[in-house]
């Protein structure tokens, strides 16, 4: 129980890491704010951390959203008194050649991964450091942040950004014991990526340790950067990819 009575957010958390990440924290004792863009994923993750006797409550909406980044920080100040941990891990990848790529492409995944992060580390950070006893913020990078990838400039160029920030926060909240990383995952089966058949063999193939990761495997990375354990660690990305980025083949 090492999270007890802590208090989280989690954004993107309907389903694969996100809702891992909720599972792990809210089994250790966290009381956690579950929030997705998909409002029946929410209730439904929620349901079943509380059915498994977890302390789970679901927020509902865009994550990007300033006024939904206000409801995620209201309803843990409403409920339980404080906030203590916050992940940005909501976050979209639209595949597109470089050539072609719109505007509006390009807009929303910016909107989502880099203004949903930086907002609600913001809110995140003002709470925390009202309350007077530190915190712990996370961010959901990616191995395409490190390594060229075909057909994902955009979404590469945003989670650069995102460890950017990370760095650089450092100076804006340490001073306040907040503590600020990232973890990059690289190819995770979950059931997004699952549904391309090909999906667990092509990098089981080409990741030296033989398999792609799962959900868990990201979601103890960010348990233990959330923990007190790794208090001393901030500006930090844990890349969590089997060793696929130290040698880069291509999956295609």
């Amino acid at each position: 129980m090492r999270f007890k009575n802590k208090v989280a957010i989690v954004t993107g958390a309907g389903q694969g890491i996100g809702l891992e990440i909720c599972r792990k924290l809210a089994a250790a004792g966290a009381h956690v704010i579950l929030n997705d863009l998909d409002e029946t994923l929410a209730k439904q993750g929620a349901t079943a951390i509380t059915n498994q006797g977890g302390s789970c409550l679901a927020v509902p909406g865009d994550s990007s959203d300033l006024s939904i980044i206000t409801q995620l920080l209201d309803t843990a100040v409403r409920e339980f008194g404080q906030l203590d941990i916050a992940i940005a891990n909501a976050g979209i990848t639209l595949f597109g050649d470089f050539f072609d790529y719109t505007p509006e492409a390009f807009s929303r995944v910016m909107q989502v991964n880099l203004n949903g992060t930086f907002f609600l580390a913001q809110a995140a950070a003002k709470q925390m450091k009202a309350q007077g006893k530190g915190g712990k913020l996370l961010f959901m990078s990616s191995v395409t942040g490190h390594q060229a990838h075909k057909d994902l400039g955009a979404y590469g160029m945003s989670k650069a950004a995102i460890e950017m920030l990370a760095r650089n926060l450092v100076i804006e909240v340490s001073a306040f014991n907040i503590n600020v990383n990232c973890v990059a995952p690289g190819a995770t089966a979950t059931e997004r990526t699952l549904e391309d058949p090909d999906y667990e063999q092509t990098w089981s193939r080409i990741s030296p340790i033989g398999r792609p990761s799962n959900v868990e495997d990201i979601a103890n990375t960010a348990l233990f950067l959330v923990s007190e354990e790794a208090r001393q660690i901030t500006g930090q990305t844990i890349v969590v990819d089997g060793g696929w980025s130290t040698v880069s083949p291509s999956p295609y």
